[in-house]
């Protein structure tokens, strides 16, 4: 069996991506066929467009505030704060101020 030492080394998530000037930076954590989780930073005054998504997922902010629309519904979330995006209903994300986040999704 392979070892990796990277696999088994505890990590801060918020430490783990930077964020990068005018940009929206994606890090997979993990891909399987259930699921993934996945790192995000969103640079001041980015955003993702209104979209859905076929399984729920659980937003976690790990630095900074999101402005996360659900429904058309504004929350604002911040540092240590998690909102779910359930599946099949519209949501978008902005960055009035940059913000980190983790994605869990689940596929089943």
């Amino acid at each position: 069996m392979k070892q990796d030492s990277e696999l088994s080394r505890a990590f801060i998530l918020s430490e783990a991506i930077d964020y990068t000037d005018k940009s929206i930076v994606s890090k997979t954590i993990i891909k399987l066929p259930s699921g993934s989780v996945t790192l995000f930073s969103f640079d001041k005054d980015e955003e993702l467009s209104e979209h859905t998504a076929p399984f729920d997922a659980l937003v976690q902010i790990l630095d900074g505030e999101a402005e996360i629309y659900i429904a058309d519904r504004k929350n604002i979330v911040c540092t240590g704060q998690t909102i779910l995006l359930p599946a099949n209903i519209p949501h978008a994300l902005k960055a009035d101020k940059k913000f980190k986040m983790l994605l869990t999704m689940i596929r089943s």
